[in-house]
């Protein structure tokens, strides 16, 4: 997304968003807010699913402490993982600023950055009734691009489903 400004031209919106989320992330130790954007590229998907960084805390030596929070399940498996975790990272700060990690753990449904549970477990969305669906398709049939007309449908279908519930 583009914003005109009327002295440089347009700007995207990441380069407005910068200062404020270098700012948030900062105040939680991340100096690169890299670490928490990009999360699942530094360390790899799967790691990423079981895990997620909280914050990084600089004490008075050389390195940072970086805490992961994790399920009580997955937090041996990370532990024998440190190192390789505390290398990636690392390579993503581009020295050697984190210095240890320290692995926290919560319930499978517990605290978690705003997300209720970790990964692919996450409870299924309903689905609209057949006839709901069988409206939206009728609705998008024009559509020439497949994938488009197939978003447009799931998209109506979901409006109209929910616009039913909130009727009844």
């Amino acid at each position: 997304m583009r914003r005109y400004s009327t002295t440089k031209g347009f700007k995207t919106t990441s380069s407005l968003l910068q200062k404020r989320i270098r700012n948030a992330s900062e105040s939680r130790g991340f100096a690169q807010a890299r670490l928490l954007t990009h999360w699942e590229e530094i360390v790899g998907a799967d790691i990423a699913q079981c895990a997620v960084p909280i914050e990084v805390k600089f004490g008075r030596g050389f390195g940072g402490t970086l805490t992961i929070l994790t399920t009580g399940a997955h937090a041996s498996l990370l532990q024998m993982q440190v190192p390789q975790i505390q290398d990636k990272v690392n390579a993503c700060y581009g020295y050697n600023a984190i210095a240890k990690i320290r692995i926290t753990q919560t319930a499978p449904t517990g605290f978690n950055q705003g997300r209720v549970q970790f990964g692919a477990s996450q409870a299924t969305k309903a689905q609209p009734p057949a006839e709901v669906t069988k409206a939206a398709d009728n609705v998008v049939s024009d559509v020439a691009d497949d994938g488009l007309r197939l978003a447009l449908a799931a998209l109506g279908a979901n409006v109209m489903h929910k616009s039913k519930r909130k009727n009844r």
